[in-house]
């Protein structure tokens, strides 16, 4: 099953199973946390128990959101190999060994979660990114849970794009501190949530055969396949729940595939061929059997001063 968020041409936010002839509303559903946490098995359960209302949306009448408003959290990881590896060997570093021991992972801000549309850029940011990942989106609770009890606790997965202030994040971090305001200004999530059932013939190795893509004003920029990935979801999860829990509607990321960045790309080729993003370009980012995510990205104006001699 596929479900989405929408906002329709009315301005009410409605969530539906998407199927071939349109979006099919559900019954009393704003948002599909509540489905998460409505305490059904499983993601169509939920689903099915709400009911449809009869109301199709046709997809050029609606705005896909986030499916979630506002997860009850968002933790990103780093888990693929050639990414990491790119960003390591501009700096002139080999890989670290702890890398393949630890699935690292940082959080981000649940109240920036955005779907389709306008990405506004980060104030302040010159070199704004998009980052190309996979979101897992949980089901389930679980603490201190093994990789085969974390499986199942996975709901559904989607497009992730991690928004990313470049110069902000590399500032920041010199101070020994995670992305902070590199990353905080939207995560983009959607179109859809697709429940794992949909995806398993596609299984192979850490994740899935299916190719992941992403295009600004045209031009293919990444491309990659999620079973490229070294950690898979249910080991991610299982390192998240150490000594905690995790809750429906937690979001787990996948971190950026293999080209799935213009920092990693201009490093790679030259910023001539891959520049940062400007107000006015499109990205679209897009993962076999997910869909597609376009966004729009628009200026912002200069930050306020904190003091006279700070930024």
């Amino acid at each position: 099953m596929k479900l989405t968020r929408v906002r329709a041409h009315d301005g009410h936010v409605r969530v539906g199973v998407v199927e071939d002839d349109g979006i099919h509303v559900l019954n009393g559903v704003t948002d599909i946390l509540d489905l998460l946490t409505s305490g059904h098995a499983t993601l169509v359960e939920a689903a099915e128990a709400a009911g449809r209302t009869g109301e199709v949306l046709a997809p050029e009448d609606i705005t896909y959101l986030a499916p979630l408003a506002t997860p009850p959290t968002v933790r990103d990881f780093y888990a693929f190999e050639q990414h990491v590896k790119a960003g390591r060997a501009w700096r002139g570093l080999e890989m670290d060994p702890d890398w393949y021991r630890i699935p690292v992972f940082y959080f981000s801000n649940p109240y920036a979660t955005v779907g389709s549309g306008d990405i506004r850029i980060a104030p302040g940011s010159r070199q704004f990114d998009f980052e190309l990942e996979v979101a897992a989106v949980l089901g389930g609770h679980g603490r201190d849970v093994t990789p085969d009890e974390a499986e199942p606790l996975i709901a559904g997965f989607c497009i992730l794009n991690d928004w990313s202030a470049r110069d902000l994040q590399k500032r920041e971090m010199t101070l020994s501190m995670g992305p902070v305001k590199g990353k905080d200004t939207a995560t983009g999530l959607g179109p859809w949530l697709v429940t794992p059932d949909e995806l398993a013939p596609y299984k192979e190795g850490n994740g899935y055969k299916l190719r992941m893509r992403c295009e600004v004003n045209g031009k293919q920029y990444s491309d990659a396949l999620w079973s490229d990935v070294h950690w898979s979801f249910a080991e991610m999860i299982s390192y998240a729940s150490r000594g905690t829990e995790v809750r429906p509607g937690d979001v787990i990321g996948s971190g950026t595939c293999g080209t799935g960045c213009i920092n990693e790309l201009s490093r790679t080729h030259g910023e001539a061929s891959y520049p940062f993003l400007t107000s006015g370009d499109e990205v679209t980012a897009t993962i076999e059997g997910l869909g597609s995510l376009t966004n729009r990205i628009v200026a912002t104006p200069a930050p306020a001063r904190l003091r006279p001699d700070t930024v």
